[in-house]
């Protein structure tokens, strides 16, 4: 769709919509509203009145993998496939090939954006005041309200290359947000850029466009490579860019709102907290300030906005659109992984999970050092490797073959001191954590453990802290503990009756043992691997450090981490209350 309103059509003619015509708040409101609907897969949603705003605000509009189809006019693994046929095609250059996959060439002649000097994105020109926006106040302890889908354009200072990446801004003053720039993002490398040599750096935040334009922001692509130019390729129609009020910048001329301002050098403002994806609020921090110049937007424009959270969120759909598109093309530069996949449950930087064809022996390890020095994949924390004829995206699949064929002694990899996802508060130091690789291939032979069962009974007498069990696959061991979870999780390791257990978890009382999705987050979003991870014996070889039996992990809710994010009572209460008015005015 070329536009944000066009695609609310294309929705509601397929009962992919909900209007909610009486008035609600933008202040937690909204949020409670939204989760559930996700949750439940249900629509995306249309807020005709938002209190305080004369605007509606549109939301969860990706919420469903329906959606993503509709918004990409085809299954994002057929993009994938699209790219696939490309490469092949192209490397190295074949005719015949390349006049059988017309359309794709197609797409690649629709990627450079087209320049227009007329605009429904800058149809009113207004003085900067956010205030007349429905930015949301999503969750209790957030610092403020935030922009959470501002598709924010930067250029390099020296290249003049274009970045379009959705970054979180707490809205401070009418005409300020604060810009949080994770590390290993294209706006923040351009910032530092422009820092570096005393600039300030121009900015276009973009809220609500083609839907499109959208996934294509949030892809992780190879730094330098427009996001722009991807959207063109994607929607096989290149984007329409209109200069900005300011002369600064650019932006897409079918946009519903553009904020157009700098950010200085050397300025900075504490921003958050802030409930992110990892399900916790994030700390605060100094963040940069964008001062706002100039805002333009339609005559009606519709606020599109977001909610991250403890998942399942809509980010969900929207970051296993991402995988399934870019596959190809890190099977281009690694052709041994078969398949990639980062799990939504643990906040998809947490655990990764690569499957992979061995030619030669730890090929997968080979593999993993690669993946873990490359792009966005460079902050995963968790990466397991399995073989090929093994469904990377199967939890249960995954962990059957860590049960049968991890041996920490042998597959096991500690990297310590290592760049840590900016949003992932396990090791107390920002930025900066440690990341395991564990290796569950065959090396050649093939293993099968005979899985041993347990009741929880069983286990409860291990410890007195344990209070509920859970054996997964006879490979991972969940004990829900009461208090400090390190000295049980250092007693059950060495524990053995436990037979074909190979891998141990301690979470804390919040976590539903028996909720696949409840599971994986509490255990991959509160354990930082340096810190947490013990073994049944660990030794020094030289510098080689050798662990032998069973691995534990201590998962539980620490001292120093942040709070986890819930929802007030009363916004329960009152959203209960409302139900039936959202859906029936």
């Amino acid at each position: 769709m070329p536009d944000l309103s066009s695609f609310l059509n294309l929705l509601e003619r397929e009962k992919q919509l909900a209007r909610v015509r009486v008035e609600v708040d933008p202040e937690l409101e909204i949020t409670e509203v939204a989760t559930r609907v996700v949750k439940e897969q249900g629509p995306a949603l249309l807020f005709e009145q938002v209190k305080g705003s004369a605007f509606p605000l549109a939301i969860n509009l990706l919420g469903n993998d329906r959606r993503i189809e509709l918004a990409l006019g085809r299954h994002p693994q057929a993009v994938g496939d699209e790219l696939r046929r490309l490469i092949e095609a192209a490397m190295p250059p074949r005719p015949k090939r390349l006049i059988e996959e017309w359309r794709t060439v197609g797409r690649l002649l629709a990627m450079p954006p087209r320049k227009v000097r007329r605009a429904a994105c800058q149809q009113v020109e207004e003085t900067p005041d956010l205030s007349r926006f429905p930015i949301l106040k999503c969750w209790p302890r957030d610092a403020g309200r935030f922009i959470t889908c501002g598709m924010v354009l930067t250029h390099d200072p020296d290249t003049d290359v274009r970045n379009l990446g959705i970054y979180r801004m707490q809205v401070v003053a009418p005409d300020r947000v604060l810009m949080h720039w994770q590390i290993q993002k294209g706006g923040g490398f351009h910032y530092w850029k422009a820092e570096q040599q005393g600039k300030a750096l121009a900015v276009a935040v973009i809220i609500g466009g083609d839907p499109i334009l959208y996934l294509a922001s949030v892809a992780p692509l190879p730094e330098g490579i427009d996001e722009l130019a991807f959207a063109g390729f994607l929607r096989g129609g290149r984007v329409p860019l209109v200069p900005g009020r300011t002369k600064m910048t650019v932006a897409p001329a079918d946009a519903e709102i553009v904020i157009e301002g700098v950010v200085p050098p050397d300025e900075r403002i504490p921003e958050g907290p802030f409930g992110d994806h990892f399900g916790h609020y994030s700390h605060p921090k100094p963040c940069p300030v964008m001062w706002i110049h100039a805002v333009t937007r339609r005559r009606r424009p519709i606020y599109q906005a977001a909610v991250v959270g403890k998942p399942p969120q809509e980010d969900r759909y929207i970051g296993n659109a991402v995988q399934e598109m870019l596959l190809p093309m890190i099977r281009l530069i690694h052709p041994e992984i078969r398949d990639l996949w980062a799990y939504y449950e643990a906040g998809f930087h947490s655990l990764g999970v690569a499957s992979v064809i061995e030619r030669f022996r730890k090929e997968g390890m080979k593999a993993a050092l690669g993946l873990l020095g490359m792009g966005q994949m460079a902050l995963t924390k968790c990466l397991i490797l399995v073989d090929a004829d093994v469904d990377a995206r199967d939890a249960p699949a995954v962990l059957r073959a860590i049960r049968d064929q991890f041996d920490p002694a042998e597959d096991f990899l500690l990297l310590p001191g290592v760049p840590f996802d900016t949003l992932d508060f396990t090791s107390f130091t920002l930025n900066l954590g440690s990341k395991m690789v564990l290796d569950a291939t065959r090396h050649g032979g093939t293993v099968r453990v005979s899985p041993v069962e347990f009741t929880d009974a069983d286990i409860l007498k291990l410890h007195p802290r344990i209070r509920a069990s859970r054996c997964v696959e006879g490979a991972l061991l969940a004990v829900q503990v009461e208090g400090e979870g390190r000295p049980v999780v250092e007693e059950l390791v060495k524990v053995p009756s436990l037979g074909s257990v190979k891998l141990i978890a301690a979470v804390s009382d919040d976590v539903n043992l028996h909720d696949r999705e409840s599971l994986l987050w509490g255990i991959f979003t509160r354990f930082d691997p340096a810190r947490d991870v013990v073994f049944t014996e660990s030794s020094l070889r030289g510098a080689w450090p050798v662990y032998r039996g069973r691995m534990g992990i201590d998962a539980t809710f620490k001292g120093g981490y942040p709070d986890t994010i819930a929802m007030e009572p009363a916004i329960v209460e009152l959203v209960n209350h409302r139900w039936h008015q959202y859906w029936t005015a």
